[in-house]
C-alpha cells in the first residue's frame, strides 16, 4: 500500500550526514516536526534527478521557505556518502537534508519501492509535504520516474 494523504510518516532508520560523520536517524527526526517538504529520488547523479529535480528545489528553496517550509528533505536509495557528495556538488548541503535510505526500508515502508533492472530496489520518484509527521500533500509521477508532478514548482502550488 502507498503512502496517501492523512497518513503518517513511518518511522524508519535512514542515514545522514552529522560534521562528516554518517549519522543514524528516524525519519520522524527529520519529517516529523513542522512543515517538512519531502521529494524521493530514483537515485543520485542520474539524470533526471541531477539536471531537474534537485536543481528545481534548489532553485526554489527561499519560494518554500517563504510558504511556512520549515525543512526539505531529498532521500534516495543510495549510501550516506553518495548523498553528501550529491548534496555537496549541488551545493544544497546547507539548505537541505540529503537522507540515505540505503536498504530501501523508507521506500518500502512508504510503499514506493520498485525493482529497477540494473540498478536493483529503488523509490519511485515522488514529493509530498507533511505537517508535523502527517502527510498532507502528495504528489508521485504517474510513471514513477519523470519529473513533471513533483517538482518544487508543485509543491509550491499546493501550499
Amino acid at each position: 500500500m502507498t503512502i496517501a494523504i492523512g497518513d503518517s510518516i513511518p518511522d524508519v532508520q535512514v542515514f545522514i550526514m552529522r560534521d562528516g560523520t554518517p549519522a543514524a536517524v528516524s525519519t520522524l527526526e527529520i519529517l516529523g516536526k513542522g512543515r517538512v517538504v519531502l521529494f524521493a529520488v530514483p537515485g543520485a547523479f542520474t539524470p533526471g534527478c541531477s539536471q531537474q529535480h534537485l536543481p528545481g528545489y534548489a532553485a526554489r528553496a527561499d519560494d518554500l521557505a517563504g510558504k511556512g517550509v520549515d525543512r526539505i528533505v531529498c532521500i534516495a536509495v543510495n549510501d550516506v556518502f553518495v548523498m553528501d557528495a550529491w548534496g555537496r556538488d549541488h551545493g544544497v548541503s546547507d539548505t537541505f537534508t540529503m537522507a540515505a535510505d540505503g536498504d530501501a526500508s523508507f521506500a518500502r515502508a512508504m510503499g514506493t519501492d520498485v525493482d529497477v533492472p540494473g540498478l536493483g530496489t529503488r523509490t519511485r520518484r515522488y514529493a509530498l509535504v507533511a505537517e508535523d509527521g502527517v502527510v498532507t500533500a502528495f504528489m508521485p509521477e504517474p510513471d514513477g520516474f519523470s519529473v513533471v508532478d513533483s517538482t518544487a514548482e508543485c509543491v509550491l502550488a499546493t501550499l
